[in-house]
């Protein structure tokens, strides 16, 4: 008989859900978390709760004031830029490794992100888009079959699916066509193939995802006064 799957822990499942929260935009950066609130609504102790805040904080998604409280981080546009950065150095080095690497098994998780990616545009699901085209991503690394890369890019994965949601007017058929190249050149185990159409599709975005994120931007804000308050959303201010 086979074993069922461990129970996740406590932490796990608060972490989980507020991490959701956070990368769909539920919870808006800036927002105060108040402990008291969050452990009635998720039916836990304030323990696990903050060891999920604290998971959520090494990842950059919360700011935590010892004392006083948490906020979800606040970002600006250059948050944006840093991370777009990072990716067109990391994102084609996993390419290209993965098209030398993939197994089959990988290029069946790649085609599952595309084909669910293709339904979610035909049917106009802006969350499903993005958490297709994020997952597409992540499989993209697991297949690069580099434990040390997988490691430095596992805590960005949360920023990454944040970015997709917060960009998600962007034209969704278009990446699904760029994915399709992608994935054509790591199946067909062209490493330099792979890792060019990788670099072109991640810089392709960055302009259009910087002018989108400049929408949410926000202004300076003092994390010890944020938590002073029992605001629950801050007020954005647009970009002109």
């Amino acid at each position: 008989m086979a074993e069922e799957p461990a129970k996740k822990s406590l932490r796990d499942r608060a972490y989980e859900e507020l991490r959701d929260r956070i990368v769909d935009l539920r919870l808006s950066p800036g927002q105060r978390l108040v402990e008291r609130d969050l452990a009635t609504e998720l039916e836990i102790s304030r323990i696990p709760l903050r060891e999920a805040l604290q998971l959520l904080e090494r990842e950059g998604l919360v700011v935590i004031v010892p004392r006083q409280g948490a906020i979800v981080a606040p970002f600006t546009v250059t948050d944006v830029r840093d991370l777009f950065d990072v990716r067109e150095s990391l994102e084609v080095l996993a390419a290209r490794l993965a098209a030398g690497r993939a197994e089959p098994a990988d290029l069946a998780a790649l085609r599952e992100q595309l084909d669910a990616a293709r339904r979610a545009t035909a049917d106009g699901d802006q969350a499903a888009i993005a958490a297709a085209n994020a997952g597409f991503h992540a499989r993209i690394v697991e297949a690069s079959g580099n434990p040390l890369l997988q490691s430095l890019l596992r805590p960005l994965e949360s920023r990454v699916r944040w970015l997709f949601h917060l960009t998600k007017e962007r034209d969704p058929g278009t990446q699904c066509d760029e994915h399709e190249d992608l994935y054509a050149a790591i199946a067909a185990g062209d490493a330099e193939a792979a890792a060019g159409i990788a670099y072109r599709h991640v810089a392709s975005g960055r302009e259009p995802s910087l002018a989108l994120s400049a929408q949410w931007s926000m202004p300076e804000i003092d994390p010890v006064t944020a938590t002073r308050t029992r605001q629950r959303g801050p007020q954005r201010e647009k970009s002109a």
